[in-house]
């Protein structure tokens, strides 16, 4: 059979096994295994498989989408959906992280600009909602890439979505026996099934697609026993059709029960048992006549309506009984209780893993401390993460098609690519950043408590390692930002000096001339002499002071010099002390 679409040309080689097994590779993205084993009637062979396999899986994603529009489970489904993908007016929704990847930077900006288009041409900004949510109820998603066959370097053209009823994939397995009689898998050939009228088990024909002319994302929900692809609301089907049991027995109960029924005792006497049922009838007849007004037309009519025993009671009494009566029956009671409703409502939010109190519209909204978050919060944080793990398929899928057929990379370098490559989804449960932000501070507590203690008992490199939990790396990225940060606040020391010393050297030069003065004028008076008049020239006092002060200096020295000197010597010659 020919195929239909683009495909990436790879060696012959690749298709055959590399060790032969006796087991088929493993089946986990859904495909419909086909076995072509020694003495199979050829390629067609697999028409066989195909009709037991594909029986119940469209009647699965019809039950998906049919319990997606109950309200109660709508609810759960779209505080999921909000919660793993954030809409914002400025931000992406999701933005690639290429941190771990060991190639250039060169590289790493294609990558960046054709995950962009990629995300242009699933229009994932205007309908990023739409698409996971589509993806959540049926349990996999299916797009086919269009290109251009004459300019095939000018990447993907559209991604078209499929129906996920109207394609399979199909895993065909070659087996071939070996000499001692075991029979091993060979080749294993993989590709898509496309029948525009729906895949069935009327019809199981359809037009051969490649492997990479289809975008595949599955739910990664396996069922051990069929094989088949589940989706996460497989678990929620026996809750909601219980919920909506019970909510429509209550209703019918309500109605049935809740009014008060009136009971007539009619006095029939001795009459025979047709003319007491003929007397009962007639009152009957002579009560359902009611004079009703019409408020539209302002006129008065007769409404006669058939009286049910739904809502009265006649019931014939003979002679000797209490005569004619009227009594009332009472509705039924504890009508308001609804306990068994909040049940089966519980066990549906437990069933799609999302807190109960979210639900509840009594509760409130508040970020709180990390320790007042319930243990359903932590657990749906979780859940969240690995929707984002798995729904992340989609973008790797058709950034792989769409890097080789710019010729960017090449289909062998995918594989070590694809490990480096991570998706940033933009967060809105702070739960995250409350535990992270209250971790710090408690180590920054500690740290201060230790202060005293490093140097003496504790490093400064095991306070980074085992206090702070500092990876190699991050401790390397933080010593350079300190030395960068120290050379800064160096430099504008420096400058803030400057400009400080500036500001005081007016004053300085003023003291330094106060004291000037001040000494000379002891010198005057220690010498016996007037103080110079202050008609003075500054100048001339100037140079006397400086004078001066060089003799006393040197004098100063001089002294000083004489002291050590005798010092030393008596340390010499003179005994210790005893």
């Amino acid at each position: 059979m020919q195929l239909f679409g683009f495909e990436i040309k790879r060696a012959k080689d690749e298709q055959v096994l590399p060790i032969p097994s006796v087991v088929p590779p493993s089946n986990q993205d859904g495909s419909t295994i086909v076995n072509t084993g020694v003495n199979a009637g050829g390629y067609y062979g697999m028409v066989v498989d195909l009709d037991a396999s594909l029986k119940n899986e469209n009647d699965l994603i019809r039950r998906y989408r049919e319990i997606a529009q109950y309200t109660d489970c709508d609810a759960a489904i779209e505080d999921i959906i909000n919660e793993a993908l954030i809409s914002d007016e400025t931000k992406q929704p999701i933005e690639i992280i290429l941190d771990d990847l060991k190639v250039s930077s060169g590289i790493k900006n294609k990558i960046t600009d054709e995950f962009s288009e990629v995300l242009r041409l699933l229009k994932f900004n205007d309908r990023g909602h739409e698409i996971f949510r589509q993806w959540y109820i049926d349990g996999r998603l299916y797009y086919q890439v269009l290109l251009d066959d004459s300019n095939v370097k000018a990447g993907i053209q559209e991604l078209r979505f499929i129906d996920p009823r109207k394609i399979r994939k199909i895993k065909n397995i070659k087996k071939e026996k070996t000499p001692q009689g075991v029979e091993i898998v060979k080749t294993m050939e993989e590709f898509y099934l496309y029948n525009d009228k729906g895949m069935s088990e009327q019809s199981t024909q359809g037009v051969k697609l490649p492997l990479d002319s289809v975008v595949h994302c599955p739910s990664g929900v396996m069922d051990m026993n069929s094989g088949m692809t589940l989706s996460h609301l497989h678990k929620a089907i026996k809750p909601t059709n219980q919920l909506k049991m019970i909510e429509d027995s209550l209703v019918i109960y309500r109605i049935s029960r809740a009014p008060e029924r009136r009971i007539f005792y009619v006095d029939v006497g001795n009459l025979p048992k047709l003319k007491a049922e003929q007397y009962v009838n007639d009152i009957m007849n002579k009560f359902r006549n009611k004079i009703v007004y019409d408020a539209t037309t302002g006129e008065t009519r007769d409404d006669r309506r058939h009286l049910s025993m739904m809502e009265d009671f006649w019931m014939p009494r003979r002679e000797g009984g209490k005569g004619t009566e009227i009594s009332t029956l009472p509705g039924g009671q504890n009508l308001g209780a609804i306990e068994d409703i909040e049940y089966f409502q519980n066990k549906l939010y437990h069933s799609l893993n999302v807190p109960v109190s979210r639900m509840q519209q009594s509760e409130g909204f508040s970020i709180g401390r990390s320790n007042e978050i319930t243990r359903d919060e932590v657990k749906f944080n979780k859940f969240i993460v690995r929707l984002r793990k798995k729904f992340a398929v989609l973008f790797l899928e058709a950034l792989k098609v769409q890097l080789v057929a710019k010729n960017i990379i090449n289909i062998r370098e995918w594989d070590d690519i694809r490990h480096g490559i991570r998706f940033d989804y933009l967060e809105d449960n702070h739960y995250s950043e409350l535990k992270d932000a209250e971790l710090l501070t408690q180590r920054v507590t500690l740290l201060t408590q230790m202060e005293p203690f490093i140097g003496r008992f504790y490093s400064d490199e095991w306070i980074k390692r085992n206090l702070l939990r500092m990876t190699d790396d991050q401790i390397e990225l933080m010593d350079k930002q300190i030395k960068a940060s120290l050379q800064t606040n160096i430099t504008f020391a420096q400058n803030k000096g400057d400009q400080q010393l500036a500001q005081q050297q007016p004053t300085m030069e003023f003291q330094a001339q106060q004291q000037q003065a001040q000494m000379q004028q002891q010198a005057e008076l220690q010498q016996g002499q007037q103080p110079a008049p202050a008609a003075a020239p500054a100048a001339s006092a100037q140079q006397k002071a400086s004078s001066e002060a060089k003799a006393q200096k040197s004098a100063d020295k001089s002294e000083k010099r004489a002291g050590k000197t005798t010092a030393t010597g008596e340390q010499k010659s003179g005994n210790w002390p005893q």
